[in-house]
């Protein structure tokens, strides 16, 4: 069990700096290669000091194997500044327990012979390194043994120490080999891990900029198609809704430029005004597909701290995908928005008379990339989601195959009112969202 015992505790240390050394680089995703390689240097160095301050002696030549594997490894890995560093260092300390200076050079420099040998013929780099190693390692051992004159032991128990001695060098020497291949193979494994999460979440984000940008696109085109160019006041009422809604594209766009989280930036809103610009806004569409609208909205001011825009955001993209939700065949195509107070939230309800979804679908609402559309993305619901979550609200739907679907949107309610009042609920632009106006 001693045996045992010390084969473990060696193995420890020789491989727990190598364990440090793969934690902190999966955890703290080293890409500096100099940073990279000088953590693996000082894992070799650290493994010698503690190899040479608490390493246990199994057998009389023990500690001539179990010390070298560092500098096999620094081989293995071709740094020669290291290899020269290490080789002075084990030089010096095997002949400070008595072993001559002569021996240990040529034994070393034997060593850097195999490895230039490999390097110019351009051999199997691992297998040949440690084979010619093991064969160098083995030789110097024996030659060791064999020179030694100690008349208590036989040349039979001298040839089970060599045998046992390289025997764990070479096991020892395996395990180490295969622990750091496998470091390195999660290493690589973390690093097109971190690629592709960075190379999904660009593409997450350039999704999302062609979903949002197309919708204040479309509502420009329908706002140009409608555009009276013999009547100045039409034309300067259109205008503006178009400037307007270029100016929220290239908001989107200096949003989207830090790809990472989507961030608000909080104001007190009148949600009323709110809503029946967002109303206003998808007019074009409406009178498009031939869809009525409806909004009731409490006769009390509703003042949120909201982000204008993004909220905005939310509520377009919603209206327009339930327009786009209802059968084109149907005659009596309606969508109500309904808006109240619920305790210390604000409720708002979006529902339409559209194709409705079935559980599957519902269930899946929500999931990156998952449209139904032929031409969708399926990032809409997901950013309008994120939104609401950064407002510390929530977002529900609710549907029915064939009949509706429904989305229920909850805010936080704002605690102190302004004095401010808007109570003027008739200066609405467009004429034909006042003919479908219905006041709670």
């Amino acid at each position: 069990m001693k045996l045992v015992d010390g084969i473990i505790l060696n193995s420890i240390l020789l491989l727990f700096p190598f364990l440090i050394y793969m934690v902190v680089n999966v955890y703290c995703r080293i890409k500096d290669k100099v940073l990279n390689d000088l953590f693996f240097e000082i894992s070799l160095f650290t493994t010698i000091y503690l190899l040479f301050r608490h390493g246990v002696e199994l057998t009389f030549l023990y500690p001539m194997i179990i010390f070298n594997i560092p500098l096999l490894i620094a081989y293995l890995r071709g740094k020669n500044k290291t290899i020269i560093l290490l080789s002075v260092v084990l030089i010096y300390y095997y002949h400070s327990i008595g072993i001559s200076y002569l021996i240990l050079v040529i034994e070393y420099v034997l060593y850097y012979i195999s490895y230039m040998y490999n390097f110019m013929v351009k051999k199997d780099k691992e297998i040949f390194l440690i084979s010619s190693f093991v064969f160098i390692k083995g030789f110097f051992v024996a030659f060791k043994t064999f020179s030694m004159y100690r008349p208590d032991v036989t040349i039979f128990m001298d040839i089970i120490e060599i045998v046992f001695t390289m025997s764990v060098f070479i096991l020892i020497t395996f395990v180490s080999l295969k622990l750091l291949d496998k470091t390195e193979k999660l290493l690589d494994l973390n690093k097109v891990t971190s690629e592709l999460e960075k190379e999904k979440s660009l593409r997450n984000s350039l999704f999302k900029i062609t979903h949002e940008i197309k919708n204040p696109i479309a509502v420009c085109k329908g706002y140009l198609d409608m555009i009276n160019y013999s009547d100045a006041s039409n034309c300067q009422k259109y205008i503006e809704i178009v400037r307007d809604q270029i100016n929220r594209t290239l908001t989107l766009m200096d949003d989207f430029l830090d790809y990472t989280k989507v961030s608000i930036n909080k104001e007190e809103v009148d949600l009323y005004l709110l809503v029946e610009e967002c109303c206003g806004a998808i007019e074009p569409l409406l009178k498009k597909e031939k869809v009525s609208l409806s909004f009731k909205v409490p006769d009390d001011e509703l003042y949120l701290d909201v982000d204008y825009n993004r909220l905005k955001q939310v509520m377009v993209n919603i209206l327009k995908n339930s327009i786009e939700a209802i059968d084109k065949r149907k005659t009596n195509k309606y969508i109500s928005v309904k808006v109240y107070k619920n305790g210390d939230k604000v409720i708002i309800k979006i529902k339409d008379n559209g194709i409705g979804m079935n559980k599957k679908t519902l269930e899946k609402m929500g999931e990156m990339f998952y449209t139904t559309k032929e031409k969708g993305t399926g990032l809409g619901v997901s950013l309008s989601k994120e939104i609401i979550n950064l407002h510390g609200g929530s977002i529900k739907y609710l549907s029915q195959e064939n009949k509706y679907t429904e989305v229920i949107i909850k805010l936080p309610l704002k605690k102190e009112k302004t004095n401010f009042s808007f109570n003027n609920k008739n200066y609405c632009n467009n004429k034909a969202l006042e003919q479908v106006l219905v006041n709670k």
